[in-house]
């Protein structure tokens, strides 16, 4: 598969080594023990949420879950709205994330680009287990991802520390704000396909077309498989 090129691993975090999805469905379902609603029911409003208050996740989920619960007749309350903002800090880990990048990180260097601001990021980073060598939030550059803005400050970034694009591989869930952008930019891509056999685009926005990626998986514990197989024991 080639993985001796790449000497620098960016990854995605909210989506594909954060489950926010399982965050947002917990939070929304043991905020309103009595409603009953799809998955897809609930990501709707929570993705039109997102898009209609796009500011720093640590504040501004509040708001998303007061859109979220005003469309579904679910209470909208303060109280809740703040119960959701707090529990958006604790979304888990998926369950191969913490030892897949221990396995990755003895072999690249390993970069958080991710749309989570300052705060929420450092959360997730210690839920995580502090795996990265550096990070760039949209603290830092001003804008989220998919704009290419966003690619453009983490490349001179790590440019500085000596490394070139072809030697960055950007690991992500996301079509819509990495895969495709990523692609369109000239880095190769690894598509971890967090919701492979389900249907639709959960809690992110709905790409205009998909991507396809140089390398391809359902998990990150996959590709940890992949590159020892491919460059050998450690």
């Amino acid at each position: 598969m080639a993985f001796e090129r790449f000497k620098v691993l960016t990854f995605d975090v909210v989506g594909t080594l954060i489950d926010f999805e399982k965050g947002v469905l917990d939070s929304v379902r043991g905020l309103n023990p009595g409603a009953s609603l799809t998955d897809d029911a609930i990501f709707g409003p929570y993705v039109e949420g997102r898009d209609l208050y796009p500011g720093r996740s640590s504040e501004a989920m509040g708001d998303v879950y007061k859109h979220l619960a005003e469309k579904l007749g679910l209470d909208a309350g303060e109280g809740a709205a703040a119960a959701f903002q707090g529990k958006m800090l604790r979304h888990p880990a998926f369950s191969d994330s913490v030892e897949a990048l221990k396995r990755l990180r003895a072999r690249f260097r390993l970069v958080a680009m991710t749309n989570a601001d300052r705060v929420a990021f450092s959360s997730y980073a210690h839920t995580l287990g502090s795996p990265f060598h550096d990070s760039v939030t949209a603290d830092e550059t001003g804008v989220p991802k998919p704009d290419p803005s966003f690619f453009f400050y983490n490349l001179g970034r790590q440019s500085a520390h000596g490394f070139r694009q072809e030697e960055i591989l950007h690991v992500a869930q996301s079509q819509y704000h990495d895969i495709g952008v990523a692609r369109d930019l000239g880095y190769s891509v690894c598509w971890i396909q967090r919701r492979m056999g389900q249907d639709g685009f959960g809690g992110s926005p709905v790409p205009k077309t998909v991507t396809k990626p140089d390398f391809h998986f359902a998990t990150l514990a996959e590709l940890a498989d992949a590159i020892d197989a491919d460059l050998g024991p450690r």
